[in-house]
């Protein structure tokens, strides 16, 4: 019964190697040259010491939502792909529907400046 789980044994010790050999030869070959910026905390676009009561852009939230929505799609995409064969015609439409609808709201929001940074 364990000679089942013995490849998904070996596939994750492979890739815990893998993983951790590249990021000690990530450590030992990349360039060492640290400056202010690099050191900094980064959060999320502001200062890290002002006042936590100050007021933020949305756009940070558009930006998420937007992610979160093209990430979603990609999420549908893959398994339509795999079974395209078998859903035929009516699941080719659905899918092109669902893009398009997608594409419309992208470009919606492309429009309306929502992708634009300041």
């Amino acid at each position: 019964m364990l000679e089942n789980y013995l490849p998904i044994l070996i596939f994750i010790v492979v890739g815990v190697v893998v993983g951790g050999a590249m990021m000690v030869l990530g450590f030992i070959l990349g360039p060492h040259r640290p400056d202010t910026a690099k050191l900094s905390a980064y959060e999320c676009g502001f200062e890290a010491f002002e006042d936590t009561r100050m007021k933020f852009d949305v756009r940070f939230y558009l930006v998420a939502i937007l992610f979160i929505i093209f990430d979603l799609e990609i999420a549908f995409l893959f398994p339509w792909a795999i079974v395209l064969k078998d859903i035929g015609l009516f699941g080719f439409s659905a899918m092109m529907l669902f893009l398009g609808i997608l594409v419309i709201g992208f470009i919606y929001e492309w429009k309306k400046g929502a992708l634009q940074w300041e």
